[in-house]
């Protein structure tokens, strides 16, 4: 048998001696290793962006908004009635075993001014378990003391953007400025939060007492009342065992019979994060199936070249035949070539590819994350392909009559 070392020298220097029609040939697995890197590529940014998204909301989340209203025959969309009470929170998280905790949110908008500045932008009123909640670090200043909370002081923590917007490089930690025309205190302000996945920007936000909120910024007709409340349970499967208890415990304080609806909506933020995660894999898996397509294509490029190659060559393998070449040797030999074709092709589809996942996120908004693994999984499946369309020329190869094969013309 001849030596492997051999066998690869001679598939090489019939490689290049038909150089051009090599790469030609190699063109459908360098496309094809390339399309399923950028593929992948696309498909984990999209996971990570989730996952992203799910740190900068917090981790293991329920949300429950307040109920539905109707005015005039209309029904309006959750949120509209006030429900939803401050002691609300602090039950479900004192009852509630899974439950770490529980905040009440009111949410409102409105124009911030300063000196000649001014700035529209939201306006949260929670307290302090709210930031724990997302783990979120204060750039400077300090958070609601016990006494902001309980005399509803008029101050505030600013997110980077509005702190940006109204005062620019000035520092407004203690600076004075107006809400909906009352003067409130600066008196801390928020790390840099970004947009969140669904392009909100995460730092265009005002955050005051829940009290203040209530009592003077908000103007409702209910002070005690809040628009949602924020629960964190201690792990992620305790999002959806905790549901039934949560439901249970509202609908007691909020004394509805059976026969009544809910008046809340309770939201698994876990459950909706995990389907967005398991829709992304789903896409993933497709944009690589079908890049995949394309490595399909190269292989079968492979074998009808090899095929040619066989028959251009019928004279060559008699003669390597005539002088003790076995079978098996000659099946080996053009093997190897559609092994070296296809991992030519797979090591210039790879750069392509890496060069295209860079490139791709400066040309247009989709975002893209290489992983060592999806660069090697294509690279191998393209010497993979190359064997399995090679074997077909190469056993073809390996069955020809050595005298035959030398009185061919």
């Amino acid at each position: 048998m001849i030596e492997l070392k051999t066998i690869f020298k001679i598939a090489v220097r019939a490689i290049h001696a038909n150089t051009m029609r090599s790469v030609l040939t190699s063109l459908g697995i360098i496309i094809g290793v390339a399309a399923v890197i950028i593929m992948l590529a696309i498909g984990n940014g999209a996971q990570l962006s989730i996952q992203q998204e799910m740190r900068s909301m917090g981790t293991n989340l329920v949300m429950i908004r307040s109920g539905s209203s109707n005015s005039g025959g209309v029904r309006m969309g959750h949120g509209s009635q006030p429900t939803l009470k401050n002691g609300d929170a602090d039950a479900i998280q004192e009852k509630i075993e899974n439950i770490r905790l529980a905040v009440p949110i009111v949410n409102d908008s409105g124009q911030i001014v300063y000196g000649n500045s001014n700035w529209a932008t939201s306006i949260i009123g929670t307290d302090n378990r709210y930031f724990e909640i997302k783990e979120w670090d204060l750039a400077y200043g300090r958070k609601f003391s016990e006494t902001d909370i309980k005399n509803a002081n008029k101050v505030v923590i600013l997110g980077q953007t509005v702190a940006k917007e109204l005062f620019g490089d000035i520092d407004p930690l203690g600076k004075t400025i107006r809400i909906k025309g009352l003067p409130f205190t600066v008196i801390g302000a928020l790390t840099t939060r970004g947009q969140s996945g669904h392009g909100q920007d995460q730092d265009d936000i005002v955050y005051m007492p829940l009290s203040t909120a209530q009592k003077k910024v908000s103007g409702t007709e209910f002070p005690d009342m809040v628009n949602m409340l924020m629960l964190q349970a201690v792990d992620s499967q305790s999002t959806y065992t905790s549901q039934d208890e949560i439901s249970a415990l509202l609908r007691q304080r909020h004394n509805l019979g059976l026969s009544k609806d809910d008046d809340f909506t309770i939201m698994n933020l876990t459950q909706f994060m995990e389907m967005m995660q398991s829709s992304t894999q789903i896409m993933t898996i497709l944009l690589g199936s079908i890049a995949s397509i394309s490595l399909l294509v190269g292989g079968i490029g492979i074998m009808n070249i090899m095929l040619v190659s066989v028959t251009e060559r019928t004279r060559e393998i008699g003669i390597r035949m005539a002088i003790g070449a076995k079978s098996w040797d000659i099946r080996l030999q053009f093997l190897m070539e559609a092994l070296i074709l296809s991992l030519i092709g797979g090591l210039i589809g790879v750069f392509f590819g890496i060069a295209g996942v860079y490139v791709l996120p400066l040309l247009t908004s989709i975002s893209a994350a290489l992983s060592g693994f999806y660069v090697i999984l294509p690279f191998s499946f393209s010497g993979i392909v190359g064997l399995l369309f090679g074997f077909f020329p190469a056993y073809k190869a390996s069955l020809l009559n050595p005298i035959n094969a030398l009185r061919y013309e």
